[in-house]
């Protein structure tokens, strides 16, 4: 039998459950050790997720020269607005100001008020929501795949090898309830480095794979304009898709202020964070063409939706085998990068709310056979686990690959991405309205909204269309 020890509102180990919207220094809710390496590891796992797989069919989509060039182009963005979000993250100095902006929620309701952060608030949770659906999706897509190859090598290219996405999106939500357990960022740097090894290995696997294949080939495939379509409307609905997966597959700015709070100073968090950011983005950038680029050198007008799901590869069995069960794994923490700031939120507003709750507050010690002790608090148990299955149902109601990631890149992209960094940016630095630089940051917020839009309605016809067929 397991024993129970209770514990009350003080435990060291619920700091989030208290959270204010910004900390000062004099409050130390626990230690900062994060590093560069740890920092690249957090944002390495939060971008090469779901989207890369999308991605050698967003080129085909775009073809050989707006495909990369766009790929690139959205990296610079990335780049340059994680930039403006590090130094928002002390107040008012940047490298040493007493207060921390421990969460992107927070920082714009610090600079930007009250009703900036309720607008924020629905994209921001409505964002992570989203990339826990898809991130349901992929990993029920790549279980599948695991299946299908080996009937495949079995029974022969022609088998009919069916199977459904339900049982292995149950499977995955059971593992996360257990997982979501976890109690916050600084408890989880390890799960964020396997993530991110198994990112960096299916990527490869992934240009491997094409790489190959193109060689087998003895030819390039594709074409400058991209793959044909049945009319002119069908081939801009496609191309707008694919901005959408291109959006996804770079949204990370979202928990960079959570893992900007993990780092350790000196050096300045700003300074070791943008370091992080430009390296991983570019090591990500890296892989996204490689394998982009590759996976439609190799099939051409015939590029899969999913470059390791979508079956262009038959053989070597065992390593798609071992691609997708690296998906999965990498999946598993990808998922808890995303849920980890809605559940400090939630927690945080409820411990605020009700400080004197047990059902908030308290945590109970479980002592079982074979397992170290653990800590459970009755609040986190039931909302996380409600967290999950909500994702879970939605991502079994609509399992729409490209589409789903199209529409939740082109939703979130412009709000979250580029309007409140810019704005908080210009409230950080106290930039004055139509000096050059207020022009030029305000240029490019509105090209970005632009875009956007474009591709949100790109995204959700393609979604459309999927539900009806």
């Amino acid at each position: 039998m397991g024993s129970l020890v209770v514990e009350g509102e003080e435990d060291q180990h619920s700091p989030l459950l208290t959270t204010n919207f910004s900390d000062t220094d004099a409050e130390k809710p626990f230690q900062r050790t994060g590093t560069t390496w740890t920092a690249v590891a957090h944002v390495i796992t939060g971008v090469i997720g779901a989207g890369v797989l999308s991605l050698a069919w967003s080129t085909a989509q775009l073809g050989w020269i707006a495909g990369p060039l766009i790929m690139v182009v959205f990296a610079a963005i990335t780049i340059f607005s994680a930039n403006l979000l590090c130094d928002c993250y002390r107040s008012p100095d940047p490298d040493c100001g007493p207060d921390r902006n421990r969460s992107y929620m927070n920082a714009v309701q610090f600079y930007l008020g009250e009703n900036h952060k309720r607008v924020c608030g629905v994209f921001l949770n409505e964002g992570f929501f989203g990339g826990a659906v898809a991130y349901v999706i992929t990993s029920a897509a790549s279980v599948k795949a695991i299946e299908k190859s080996n009937c495949y090598h079995n029974q022969g290219h022609d088998a009919p090898c069916n199977y459904g996405d339900t049982t292995y999106m149950l499977l995955f939500g059971g593992v996360q309830i257990i997982v979501s357990q976890i109690p916050d960022f600084h408890n989880m740097a390890w799960l964020s480095i396997v993530a991110a090894i198994m990112s960096f290995t299916y990527a490869s696997i992934g240009l491997g794979l094409g790489f190959a294949k193109v060689v087998e080939n003895r030819e390039i495939k594709g074409s400058i304009g991209g793959v044909a379509a049945d009319s002119t409307a069908d081939k801009v609905w496609l191309v707008l898709q694919a901005l959408g997966d291109i959006a996804f597959a770079y949204s990370y700015s979202v928990i960079l202020l959570e893992i900007q709070d993990t780092l350790k100073s000196p050096p300045p968090e700003r300074k070791t964070m943008k370091k992080a950011s430009t390296a991983a983005v570019l090591i990500t950038s890296f892989f996204y063409l490689s394998c982009g680029c590759f996976g439609y050198a190799a099939f051409g007008s015939d590029t899969p939706g999913n470059l390791l799901t979508g079956f262009g590869f038959y053989e070597p069995y065992w390593l798609v085998d071992f691609a997708n069960a690296c998906i999965v794994l990498h999946l598993v923490g990808g998922y808890q990068v995303y849920s980890q700031p809605v559940f400090a939120f939630v927690e945080g507003w409820f411990g605020g709310k009700f400080p004197s709750s047990g059902f908030v507050n308290n945590f109970y010690s479980f002592k079982l056979p074979l397992i170290p002790a653990f800590q459970l608090n009755p609040l986190r148990l039931c909302f996380r686990t409600a967290y999950v299955v909500s994702s879970t149902v939605i991502a079994m109601i609509f399992p729409y690959f490209n589409q789903v990631l199209g529409a939740l890149g082109a939703l979130n992209f412009w709000p979250l991405a580029i309007y409140f960094p810019v704005e908080m940016y210009i409230v950080q630095r106290k930039i004055g309205a139509w000096t050059t630089e207020w022009v030029v940051l305000q240029t490019f917020s509105i090209a970005c909204l632009i875009v956007s839009i474009l591709a949100l309605i790109g995204s959700v016809q393609g979604l459309i269309s999927a539900m009806l067929s």
